[in-house]
């Protein structure tokens, strides 16, 4: 069997792309993986064509030995948008491999662990502040309108979310800092938000706060010691300095978790080794899905369990399904609820979602694969919209 083609194909995902990659091969088996960067879908897209030549005519088998051809292109840069495009590649190929054995990826790596995973509905009330009439959601203009949404999420099945700083309003706002500084009063309307949330969801409900890269580890460390008394799941966090986030985690009560822009392993490793944080992230569109198991495996021999990131489409949640699916350590599952209402429309399976717990797919492969005729209904446009502009459904 050899490769004969490797092309990107992306969609229009409202207010961003997905962005996929397809490999062919001569014996008619078709591979799909997800390498979707919002914020840089071009370069994702050069970056797939750039690697093109590198395994065109290979044996799409050797998954390990393409990679590393790959990967030694990009070793003066690794990781960044080159290496999410080589994870894209990688993951295709997975798929390939799995549909030509008649066997699930996570059964190439030694699965299952587990039959189903534990999810949370990630951005919640993020999207539906900004996009509420696309999505079709009510307006979030006052605080019970947070603890209304709370309410929906539980009565859904779902036993933890994930917000961003939301602050209601007409419209509503989704805060960030240009800085990193927290100003006067955001910690107030921080521990609004998650007032409101858990009066919705009830108290039997995790609850988790992302603030990005929004603060420096000053203010995330007051952020962190005022949602003490709330029994977050965690509070999420980004830096690149592993001391800083140390410093953060060992000054508060409250669970940090960080990790998810770190994509390769060895950049991860000092991250571990000084234990900075709580709960470990890790993204198989961007990191590669061999790659990111290795992650999680070194991550349990230092004690630290893990929560793959996963905010894109449906291709991407059955992958990070089939990561935890063959790990051990895995607390649970990021995925969007809410997203551009036409994303079914690109799969010709949909995730089984089952009282708030993915159920690992046993089908070949990844278990779906891209509706292409869809796609190309609704394709990327080839720019980002500008702030506050959608690329609105056409009919």
């Amino acid at each position: 069997m050899k490769i004969t083609n490797v092309v990107p194909i992306q969609a229009d995902a409202a207010w961003a792309a997905y962005s996929f990659v397809k490999v062919e091969t001569d014996a008619g088996i078709t591979g799909y993986g997800e390498c979707s960067d919002w914020r840089a879908p071009n370069a994702i897209a050069g970056g797939i064509l750039d690697m093109r030549t590198v395994i065109e005519g290979q044996d799409p088998m050797a998954v390990a030995k393409l990679t590393a051809d790959m990967t030694r292109l990009n070793q003066q840069a690794p990781g960044g948008t080159m290496g999410r495009a080589i994870a894209g590649i990688e993951c295709a190929l997975w798929d390939i491999k799995g549909k030509a054995y008649g066997v699930p990826v996570h059964e190439l790596f030694g699965g299952p662990f587990r039959d189903r995973v534990r999810l949370y509905w990630s951005h919640c009330s993020s999207y539906r502040a900004r996009y509420p009439e696309l999505l079709g959601t009510p307006p979030l203009r006052i605080y019970q309108d947070i603890t209304d949404l709370g309410k929906e999420v539980a009565e859904r099945g779902f036993t933890a979310l994930k917000t961003n700083i939301t602050i209601p309003g007409d419209p509503a706002d989704v805060y960030a800092t240009q800085d990193g500084v927290l100003q006067p009063g955001i910690v107030d309307r921080i521990t609004s938000l998650i007032e409101a949330f858990k009066q919705g969801a009830g108290d039997d409900f995790d609850i988790a706060l992302d603030v990005n890269y929004n603060f420096k580890t000053q203010g995330a460390t007051k952020v962190a010691n005022a949602l003490e008394p709330y029994g977050m799941m965690w509070l999420e966090m980004d830096t690149w300095d592993a001391l800083a986030l140390r410093q953060v985690t060992r000054s508060t009560s409250t669970t940090i978790c960080s990790g998810e822009s770190i994509n390769t392993l060895v950049d991860y490793r000092p991250f571990l080794e000084l234990k900075a944080m709580d709960v470990g992230m890790v993204d198989v569109p961007w990191t590669g899905f061999a790659q990111s198991k290795l992650i999680i495996d070194l991550a349990e021999s230092h004690d630290i369990v893990m929560a793959p990131h996963n905010y894109y489409s449906h291709l991407s949640t059955f992958m990070a399904g089939h990561l935890c699916a063959s790990t051990r350590s895995v607390q649970i599952m990021e995925t969007d609820v809410d997203a551009a209402p036409w994303r079914d429309e690109f799969f010709t399976e949909l995730p089984q979602i089952e009282d708030g717990h993915l159920v690992i797919s046993d089908a070949p492969g990844w278990g779906t694969d891209l509706n292409e005729a869809a796609i190309a209904k609704r394709p990327w446009q080839g720019s980002l919209p500008a702030p506050g502009v959608l690329n609105l459904p056409r009919r």
